[in-house]
């Protein structure tokens, strides 16, 4: 249908099952078109809160994300392609990498059984938020384990650009006058996601090289 591209869903689209015997069945009632709008609003307003409040791991944070996305099943078609381009999005933003080198896209594809079916198991009761994120989020770190594992076959060593990320932070750090703010640090690593440079200014702080004289938005930091 032309003109729907990038638009939300204008009618519902239900996920269904097409069993061997013929027969369709709904495997999931998805948010109704008129509310898609509204969800997608407050989807995107309660991740970015948590996300730049960085209290829930990234790799447990970014999967809730998009289980919700594809139970809003926001587009008319595509939104498994689109949920998957966000997940590799989102783990470049939190400093995992590996999707530049290794297909998550063929992992899936690998384990399409498994990844249908804890979609299934972790959307069963999520209108009413009575679902479980477990099974979901087992099957997520699965595929990021497995795309490390292949790499680090590919490449002979296990190579994790996010510490490389973390270590970019402490050196910056170091290079630093005695106080400096968070801002600072953020336009001396460009490359680098706040998740990923809050994390490291933690762990300074916990091994007491730097204590934060002013929290919130524009913190400062001192080094001990």
């Amino acid at each position: 249908m032309p003109g729907v591209g990038g638009r939300w869903k204008l009618s519902d689209n239900n996920i269904t099952e097409t069993r061997p015997d013929g027969t369709t069945v709904v495997r999931f009632d998805t948010v109704p078109a008129f509310l898609t709008p509204s969800m997608m609003m407050q989807l995107h307003e309660r991740f970015n809160v948590l996300w730049q409040a960085d209290e829930v791991e990234p790799l447990l944070l970014i999967p809730t994300y998009v289980l919700d996305f594809l139970c809003i099943h926001p587009f008319r078609d595509g939104n498994g392609r689109m949920a998957r381009l966000l997940t590799l999005l989102l783990l470049y933003q939190a400093g995992y990498e590996v999707g530049r080198y290794i297909s998550l896209e063929k992992i899936v594809e690998r384990t399409k059984e498994s990844y249908y079916d804890t979609l299934y198991q972790s959307s069963i009761g999520w209108h009413e938020i009575q679902h479980t994120l477990l099974p979901w989020w087992e099957y997520f770190l699965g595929v990021v384990l497995s795309a490390y594992q292949e790499f680090e076959q590919r490449v002979g060593l296990f190579t994790v650009s996010r510490g490389a990320k973390r270590e970019i932070v402490f050196d910056v750090v170091a290079r630093l006058p005695n106080q400096f703010q968070y801002t600072d640090v953020e336009r001396a690593c460009p490359g680098v996601s706040r998740p990923t440079i809050n994390r490291a200014l933690a762990e300074l702080r916990d091994s007491g090289k730097i204590r934060c004289v002013k929290s919130g938005r524009d913190a400062i930091w001192e080094k001990t």
